[in-house]
């Protein structure tokens, strides 16, 4: 019995590994689309018996606009050198002629030469400068002493442990945004593998670059997780409170994300101008935001704040959809704590979803700020298949403005004097 619980903890731990593995070089052996292909065959068995079902309920009770009800909801399909003087050269006499110097020459007369030869090479004043120089002791780099080998068991012991201390940890924290991108990108994937998570990423061509701002459409906290699977990103934000807070917290840490107060007034000009100078360095990472400042159920686009659309930075828009059919994403958080939002999704079916990567737009001359975020928001919607509104989607936690009310009241009015 031991070795059977032995054996089953040792393939339990050799699965995780090799998915940790699978996730970190984001590789797949395609079992999670295989499973995304059963369900459908398990969901189409279900739709045609519910269809007979309803069927023999037709012809039994005759409730015929009922059925029509249920049958439109069970098929609707959702698409989602130095100088020469210096040289010591033996002296010739002048106003010699051949004949003479020819009975006069001995071998011996080139030996200064060749002296001054050998003496150039020997301590060459030019070329050794152009190589390493010769340490008197060794600093234990392999590059300073390439003909190092087996001295003693300490010397090699201390070389062994400064390779680590140099390679395992002076290097990745010396590389710190290429250590950061490759991390992330693998704790997202094993994180979004967590929930089942199958994303399709379209134009990928389109991807945000270093200094620009990807804005998207908001469902859920699940959208970061779904798009930094493919890159990294800079997050903007309102400041959340319990898990949610502490992973905010713990990404701060690693690189320049913004938090704010959504009401705070100067927390927004702070924010306004943490953007105008993050889009003015192209080596920055790009930045994040969903600027309808909300959740919505992505079945609508709604009004995006101008905010974003006002530093001058390139917007990369990126539209994304979820096929609800297997799990609904949307995060409910007047109804629901992100705990149990979190234990919704790690028990739904799976979260399959589409990403679009859509061409880089600018604001163009003489155009305002809100008509910007309007023509985004336009492209954005109609790439999703989401219906463009115009309505503030913090109209769930605050009262109306007074202007709209007169708004309306105005367009009431117009109406009934038949203008």
């Amino acid at each position: 019995m031991s070795d059977f619980i032995y054996y089953l903890v040792l393939i339990f731990w050799s699965a995780i590994l090799g998915l940790l593995i699978l996730a970190s070089f984001n590789w797949t052996l395609g079992i999670r689309r295989k499973y995304v292909e059963i369900l459908l065959k398990i969901f189409e068995f279900g739709r045609v018996k519910i269809e007979k079902a309803e069927r023999h309920l037709r012809l039994k009770e005759a409730e015929d606009a009922v059925i029509d009800n249920l049958h439109s909801v069970i098929d609707k399909k959702v698409y989602v050198g130095p100088l020469s003087s210096q040289l010591e050269v033996p002296s010739i006499p002048r106003n010699r002629s051949y004949d003479t110097l020819k009975k006069e020459f001995h071998l011996w007369d080139t030996t200064d030469f060749i002296k001054s030869g050998i003496e150039a090479i020997i301590e060459d004043e030019v070329t050794k400068r152009f190589a390493a120089a010769e340490l008197p002791s060794w600093n234990l780099l392999t590059r300073t002493n390439k003909n190092h080998g087996f001295i003693s068991y300490r010397l090699s012991i201390l070389w062994g442990i400064g390779w680590i201390l140099r390679y395992l940890i002076l290097l990745p924290i010396r590389l710190k945004k290429w250590t950061y991108c490759q991390v992330s990108l693998m704790c997202f994937r094993i994180l979004a593998r967590s929930f089942s998570a199958i994303v399709t990423f379209h134009n990928k061509e389109n991807k945000a670059k270093g200094g620009g701002i990807c804005v998207a459409n908001h469902t859920s906290p699940i959208d970061v997780v779904i798009l930094a699977c493919d890159n990294c990103y800079a997050l903007v934000g309102q400041n959340q409170g319990g898990l949610l807070g502490l992973l905010q917290r713990a990404l701060a840490r690693a690189t320049s994300h913004v938090w704010f107060e959504r009401f705070e007034i100067k927390d927004r000009s702070l924010v306004t101008k943490r953007l105008r100078e993050h889009c003015q360095d192209s080596s920055k990472l790009p930045i994040l935001i969903f600027p309808e400042g909300t959740c919505i159920n992505n079945t609508s686009v709604m009004m995006f704040k101008k905010g974003s659309f006002e530093v001058g930075g390139i917007i990369y828009p990126a539209a994304i959809k979820y096929d609800p059919r297997f799990g609904d994403p949307f995060w409910n958080s007047s109804k629901q704590g992100y705990m149990h939002y979190l234990l919704m999704m790690m028990s739904s079916w799976a979260i399959v979803c589409d990403v679009w990567y859509l061409p880089p737009m600018h604001r163009q001359e003489g155009e305002s700020s809100i008509d910007f975020s309007k023509r985004v928001k336009s492209v954005i919607s109609k790439q999703g298949g989401l219906v463009d509104l115009e309505w503030d989607g913090q109209l769930k936690r605050l009262q109306v403005k007074k202007e709209w009310k007169e708004l309306q009241q105005q367009e009431y009015s117009r109406k009934i004097m038949g203008d």
